[in-house]
């Protein structure tokens, strides 16, 4: 049973005017009795909503209800898949994701129906020169040439499939594969692999911000904890793509 207070706190939470994505984190971080008070408050506010008259949508927001559907309607997915490398897999190596290994299986599976249905696939991998000064903060790993730097065996790359170096955290920083994408024409990612809270936040950050759509299933990522991955997760789930940015992305195609 909820205090005097803690139900008052829970009503204003609920009837907040916030964005639905924003409210759903904030109500997701409550604990149990919170989150089950707030989905049976919600459904008694949407219960009494229906004994008032229906409100006449104004011009304005009936032309951009239309133009969220139209825009909703366009897929043109890529499967993503980031920094599923030896040095990242293999155990013991300086930056293991020692979770990354247990998403291969199912990662593959994924691999195998993209080719199937003609899913363009896009490796994303670090890449370094033996002489870059990034290697000083973080050791020597993914350098030009070595076996570290190549794909994992089980998710290698095949003919057909695409493949971009990154220098940083980010697959767009310094890399092709805003342009690769473009001459895909594609709107949607479908962001895969490692590291959740570190290279995926990234690159699905600036994905979003040039008008990407981006989605990171849940079994097909792995961060470097649990706790710092389900966080990215949240966050992630929870943005939108930058509204002009993507209008102007579709517009393109």
């Amino acid at each position: 049973m909820l205090s005097e207070e803690d139900a008052a706190n829970l009503l204003a939470l609920v009837l907040a005017q916030r964005p639905e994505r924003l409210q759903g984190v904030a109500i997701a971080t409550q604990p149990e009795e919170v989150r089950m008070a707030a989905a049976e408050l919600t459904t008694v506010i949407a219960t009494l909503a229906l004994v008032e008259p229906a409100a006449v949508a104004s011009t304005e927001l009936r032309a951009r209800v239309l133009r969220s559907l139209a825009a909703s309607k366009t897929r043109r997915e890529a499967l993503v898949i980031v920094d599923m490398i030896n040095d990242h897999l293999t155990p013991g190596s300086v930056l293991e994701v020692a979770r990354a290994r247990e998403i291969v299986p199912a990662l593959a599976t994924r691999i195998e129906a993209a080719r199937k249905n003609h899913t363009p696939i896009v490796y994303v991998v670090d890449h370094h020169e033996p002489d870059d000064s990034d290697l000083d903060d973080w050791g020597v790993h993914a350098v030009a040439g070595s076996e570290g730097a190549k794909v994992w065996p089980a998710l290698a790359p095949q003919p057909g499939d695409h493949l971009v170096q990154k220098p940083s955290y980010s697959g767009f920083f310094s890399s092709r594969l805003e342009g690769v994408l473009r001459e895909l024409r594609v709107d949607t990612l479908t962001l895969t692999g490692c590291s959740t809270e570190l290279q995926l936040f990234a690159t699905a950050t600036d994905a979003l911000q040039k008008g990407f759509a981006v989605e990171v299933p849940a079994d097909l990522q792995a961060g470097l904890s649990e706790g710092a991955e389900q966080h990215a997760l949240a966050v992630m789930n929870m943005l939108m793509p930058y509204k002009p940015a993507r209008e102007a992305l579709l517009a393109s195609y």
